[in-house]
């Protein structure tokens, strides 16, 4: 006992010198922009801060705005949108260096003197890379990620690091070290995650342009509940080298890094500033395919597929209206609308998503939290993969015909022999083959899909890990998605509720309605998906989106 007592206080000590240098970084955040204000009190932040990316970016590269004037009201922005929401966990003091030199470069790269947020689980040198874990405090990492490498190549300068949940395996933002990140729109309201600090940076206007990470829609959550774009690209399109995984070596469901903005156009940028030569050097494993400007800027009108639903997760009224007014002005502009039916989106999560996550009955996720002193949002997952085979089984078999739900993922979340680990691999890529074969049988071009939405409220996440079935479907096929936000949530779509039911009719279905309460005015979003590699066609169907 005394010596768990000691290693408990030894924890302890580490979070709070942690806090603290979150603290400290906060008061030096707002000396320098204090600073910068008292030298320079005629720049006017107000409308720096309005201006989109592209139009920043190009009056940086002309001369015509120094950087320092654009760094400083970003870092004003930032630390205001933090105080509020607890997004921020590190201010990264080199990017002051950064930006001295900056001021002598030739300016030339896509993204000069744009200061960028970046996700806590993403390699910066001589920073930690948490996942909200202790243990993983004081480990700084010895070089920057590739896409930090090549994000400063371009000119941009990396500003802050954002907050995650406890291991990444959640679209909650909380964890013992830095505690409850909060949706900008409404504090009662989570920001999502895993990318939750980026989402509400960015959601605020404390960042111009984020980057994250996505393995079940730890991109495309955020963005849909703080009111802002992202895209998850197809996995290797970008390098993800210097990026630290939620569940390391499992290849069932793809992850992918990728960017947060306030609109479209920002993440093309982005895009076309990341693929380059730089990239496809630092990291051989990225296929060599520079951003496709004729497919992007293409006007040719597009064949869509769509549905409401996957019948697994039933849609709130307010993600129904959002993907048919969504289709309705699509149509209107001459684009074609075809139906897509969706099937056994249940076998896709149970059997692919959750057995793949943890094909080895969730040993090493287990092993990620020794020694910590909390299991954050995912509590449910750390019992079952704690929980003796026998034990799975009875409990499976007892629960099926009472919450078939929780049966199923009990029944995945057991150890896999070596074999059946690879036949569950040819099994996905089959289910990847029939889905592209349905696709191109309709001979579509991309598809119009629901997001969760509106933002759940704090907590949550925790109690629902089943509502990611919408986004987790196309990290299980690796195809890119988008989201951008298209509608509010209206008093009419708080009133239909009332008969919200669900599939399913369980306590996930009950949690769910209650979860979606209380959201009038909060932004709600559809998801846009391309095939394999088709970013561009991706972020142009975004682009007609967002400009409907």
């Amino acid at each position: 006992l005394l010596l768990r007592w000691r290693r408990r206080r030894a924890l302890w000590r580490k979070v709070a010198e942690a806090q603290e240098r979150q603290e400290r970084s906060l008061v030096r955040m707002e000396e320098v922009a204090r600073r910068f204000r008292e030298q320079h009190p005629s720049v006017n932040m107000v409308s720096i801060l309005s201006l989109p990316l592209p139009e920043l970016s190009k009056k940086l590269r002309d001369g015509s705005l120094p950087p320092d004037h654009v760094f400083y009201a970003y870092v004003g922005k930032a630390l205001q949108i933090a105080t509020e929401t607890n997004c921020i966990t590190e201010f990264l003091q080199e990017s002051e260096t950064q930006l001295r030199k900056a001021k002598l470069m030739d300016k030339e790269g896509l993204l000069y003197g744009v200061p960028v947020s970046i996700k806590d689980s993403i390699d910066c040198q001589g920073h930690d890379s948490t996942l909200g874990f202790i243990k993983n405090l004081n480990k700084p990492a010895a070089e920057d990620s590739v896409v930090v490498q090549v994000l400063k190549r371009q000119g941009a300068i990396p500003f802050v690091k954002t907050n995650v949940p406890q291991s990444l395996i959640s679209y909650d933002c909380k964890n013992l070290i830095f505690g409850q990140t909060r949706n900008p729109l409404l504090y009662t309201r989570t920001p999502g995650g895993s990318s939750g600090g980026e989402g509400a940076l960015v959601g605020g206007g404390g960042s111009i342009l984020g980057f994250g990470t996505d393995v079940g829609g730890s991109l495309r959550f955020p963005a849909a509940f703080c009111g802002v774009c992202a895209i998850k690209p197809t996995g290797n399109r970008l390098s993800k080298r210097g990026i630290m995984a939620g569940v390391v070596g499992q290849k069932a469901v793809a992850a992918a890094v990728g960017p947060l903005a306030k609109d479209v156009e920002s993440l093309a940028l982005c895009l076309r500033a990341l693929l380059n030569e730089d990239m496809f050097s630092l990291d051989s494993t990225v296929p060599p395919l520079p951003f496709n400007e004729q497919v992007y800027s293409s006007t040719k009108p597009l064949r869509i597929g769509y549905y409401e639903t996957d019948f697994f997760t039933m849609p709130s009224p307010a993600m129904r209206r959002a993907v048919r007014e969504t289709k309705q002005l699509l149509e209107e502009a001459g684009h074609t609308l075809v139906p897509f039916e969706l099937t056994n989106v249940d076998y896709v999560m149970f059997n692919y998503c959750v057995r793949g996550m943890f094909a080895d009955g969730g040993s090493s996720f287990v092993r990620k939290f020794k020694g910590e002193m909390e299991k954050g949002g995912t509590r449910m997952f750390f019992w079952l993969a704690k929980a003796p085979h026998w034990l799975k089984t009875l409990l499976s078999w007892i629960s099926k015909p009472l919450v078939p739900r929780f049966s199923n993922i009990i029944r995945s979340m057991k150890e896999n022999r070596v074999d059946e680990v690879w036949s569950l691999h040819h099994e996905i890529e089959d289910f990847c083959h029939q889905f592209i074969a349905q696709w191109k049988k309709l001979n579509l071009d991309v598809m119009l899909c629901p997001m969760l939405g509106p933002a759940l409220g704090i907590g949550y996440p925790a109690k629902l890990s089943v509502a990611v079935s919408y986004t987790m479907l196309y990290n299980a096929l690796d195809f890119p998605a988008g989201v951008v936000p298209v509608t509010l949530v209206t008093d009419e779509d708080e009133e239909q509720l009332k008969d919200y039911k669900g599939y399913y009719q369980d306590w996930w279905d009950r949690t769910l309605v209650k979860a979606f309460r209380g959201g009038v005015g909060m932004p709600v979003a559809v998801q846009c998906v391309a095939l394999p590699w088709q970013e561009e066609l991706c972020l142009r169907f975004m682009k007609e989106v967002e400009t409907l």
